[in-house]
C-alpha cells in the first residue's frame, strides 16, 4: 500500500529536512550563545538615545503610506536593471513592455501625489 505518490516525495523531504535543520540550529544555538541581561541592555534602543515616550505609541498612517510608496519604487529600479542588461535581446516588445511598466508606475506616483501621501506635513 503506497499512500504518498513517488512524485511528492521528494518535496515532503525537503520539507522535513528544511524543519528539523531550522528547530535544530534553534536548540544548538541557544546552548552556546551567551546571554547576561542587565538593566541597560533591556531598554529600547532608539539610535543611541534614552528612549522618551512608551514604545507602543501609536504611528501616523503617513509613515506606512511612505514606506510602501518606497517599495514600490524601489522595486521599480530592481525591475529596471535586468532590463536594461538584455534589451538587446528583447527587441521592441520589451521597449513597450517597458512602457506600459513606467506608465502604470506614473499613474500610481500621479494618485499618491494627488491624495496628498508624498507631503509629510499637511
Amino acid at each position: 500500500m503506497d499512500f504518498i505518490p513517488r512524485e511528492y516525495l521528494g518535496i515532503l523531504l525537503l520539507l522535513l529536512f528544511g524543519s528539523l535543520f531550522g528547530v535544530l540550529t534553534l536548540f544548538i544555538g541557544r546552548f552556546f550563545r551567551l546571554s547576561r541581561p542587565y538593566r541597560e541592555k533591556l531598554i529600547a534602543y532608539e539610535s543611541g538615545n534614552e528612549p522618551t515616550e512608551e514604545p507602543r505609541m501609536r504611528f501616523s498612517v503617513k509613515f506606512y503610506l511612505i514606506a510602501i510608496l518606497f517599495v514600490l519604487f524601489d522595486v521599480e529600479a530592481i525591475y529596471l536593471y535586468p532590463w536594461a542588461v538584455t534589451y538587446d535581446f528583447l527587441g521592441l516588445f520589451a521597449l513597450i513592455e517597458m512602457l506600459l511598466f513606467i506608465f502604470l508606475l506614473l499613474v500610481g506616483y500621479v494618485y499618491a501625489w494627488k491624495k496628498g501621501a508624498l507631503e509629510w506635513t499637511k
